[in-house]
């Protein structure tokens, strides 16, 4: 009796520090999100239903936040996919700095996510930014060109700098999975006659697709999340903003607590969707 009740107390601290920190604030947003609850009108708080659900699908600033939000999510799935797999290939070459490229290959996934924003907004500034610098001395513009300025070319800074803090988990989850795949596959696909190409496209790829789903799940997931880059490169200004952004902007800005839960509810399915199908890539399994 007591080996069946142990498992369980062992459990509780768990339970109960996850029941006060995640459950908890879930459901308290969503009867939040059912809610008109706007800290201007304190003394107005009453149940709506599913209205702000349906004021927010019916708002353009919420079209205008999801669109930025998907061209954010493909740059950077695309991006993050391609140069994390080659960065990963280039890595699994045996050498004696192999521990140092390593090592700096994950610097920009140690650094913080508004750190990695102003750094890159040095890099990007229309005045004395360094590209612009770069480019006019070698004569390819004339004067600075506006980066930060225009809506699509904010969206495309902002998901280098996502890229580019994202690259390092999908470069470690490839080069684990490379590494993973047995020698003797590429020593017996050799001997056969086999081409790098041949090998790459029916041994690598096929056999790296679990740890790619790993990587490219992740990837989407922190495209959705962007917050600090954004703010760190174009304030809080409209431009730029995204579903996460517009979710903040709704809460803490305008004070709408019941359409910003909801809102947040929003957010929290399209994680969600891509949550399970990272679950489904950790337990799926890689038959040689």
């Amino acid at each position: 009796m007591k080996k069946k009740i142990l498992p369980y107390l062992l459990l509780t601290p768990m339970i109960l520090i996850m029941g006060v920190l995640v459950f908890y604030p879930i459901i308290a947003t969503f009867s939040y999100s059912l809610k008109k609850w706007k800290l201007t009108a304190p003394g107005d708080i009453h149940f709506v239903g599913l209205k702000n659900y349906l004021d927010i699908f019916q708002s353009d600033s919420f079209w205008y936040s999801l669109q930025n939000t998907l061209f954010i999510l493909i740059v950077v799935v695309v991006l993050t996919t391609i140069i994390g797999y080659l960065t990963a290939m280039f890595l699994n070459i045996k050498t004696k700095w192999s521990g140092v490229l390593l090592a700096l290959a994950v610097l920009p996934w140690a650094l913080p996510p508004f750190v990695n924003g102003i750094l890159w907004k040095f890099v990007f500034f229309s005045g004395y930014g360094f590209l612009n610098k770069l480019l006019i001395g070698f004569g390819i513009i004339s004067k600075p060109i506006e980066f930060l300025s225009s809506r699509w070319t904010l969206l495309f800074v902002v998901s280098i700098v996502v890229v580019w803090r994202s690259i390092p988990f999908m470069a470690l989850v490839c080069l684990a999975g490379r590494q993973s795949i047995p020698e003797e596959l590429y020593e017996a696909a050799k001997m056969d006659g086999g081409t790098m190409t041949i090998i790459s496209r029916y041994i690598t790829m096929p056999l790296m697709r679990p740890f790619l789903a790993v990587g490219i799940t992740s990837a989407s997931v922190t495209a959705i999340n962007v917050f600090d880059e954004i703010v760190a490169l174009s304030g809080y200004s409209d431009l730029g903003k995204n579903i996460l952004m517009e979710s903040y902007l709704t809460t803490f800005t305008f004070l709408n607590f019941g359409k910003g839960s909801a809102m947040t509810y929003i957010v929290m399915f399209f994680a969600l969707i891509l949550g399970v199908f990272y679950l489904r890539s950790l337990n799926r399994e890689v038959e040689y």
